[in-house]
């Protein structure tokens, strides 16, 4: 099933869901290594690929938004008590707020350094809504660092929630994401 249902995710949901989190725990993880080299000829390479891969982030983000919008969400089992279906609301929707910002903040550092990282693996140019500006692209910078921790934060609560549902509440919720199924 490629759609969403009122019980289960569907295949294009589950899709830009693992796709979405290999590419951003991906990118924290390249992101930390990155910023611990030592200074080097080659580091632009490295930050940019880095962008590269955090405007398809931002693209499949914005694609799994729409796609939400257009799908219905799968409910939570009945009998979920109202602060955990609460919870999971907000950190849903924090995570995709975060996610979004960490990107727009990225980017917006691309375009403030002296040699913006707008080539897009060497097949075109992204715009640049940010001009050349040392000050604000150490700004930028360091609250996409910032703003990258926190996301890290958020992942690893939505990790225990599902690991919570799945080993105390026995209640499928991590199988439907896993493989379709309804609960």
């Amino acid at each position: 099933m490629f759609k969403n249902t009122a019980k289960t995710w569907g295949g294009a949901a589950r899709a830009l869901h693992w796709i979405l989190a290999v590419l951003i725990i991906g990118m924290i993880g390249y992101g930390w290594w990155m910023n611990h080299i030592p200074q080097r000829p080659d580091r632009y390479f490295y930050r940019s690929i880095h962008a590269d891969i955090g405007y398809v982030v931002l693209l499949l983000l914005i694609l799994r938004l729409a796609w939400r919008l257009i799908n219905p969400t799968p409910a939570l089992p009945v009998g979920t008590p109202f602060w955990e279906r609460w919870m999971a609301r907000m950190l849903q929707g924090s995570l995709y707020l975060v996610t979004f910002v960490v990107a727009m903040l990225g980017w917006a550092h691309s375009g403030a350094t002296a040699r913006p990282y707008a080539s897009w693996f060497g097949l075109f140019n992204i715009p640049q809504f940010t001009s050349t500006d040392k000050a604000a692209a150490h700004a930028y910078e360091d609250n996409h660092i910032l703003g990258a921790y926190i996301l890290l934060a958020l992942i690893v609560l939505h990790l225990l929630a599902a690991l919570y549902r799945h080993f105390y509440r026995r209640d499928r919720v991590l199988h439907r994401m896993l493989t379709g199924e309804s609960v």
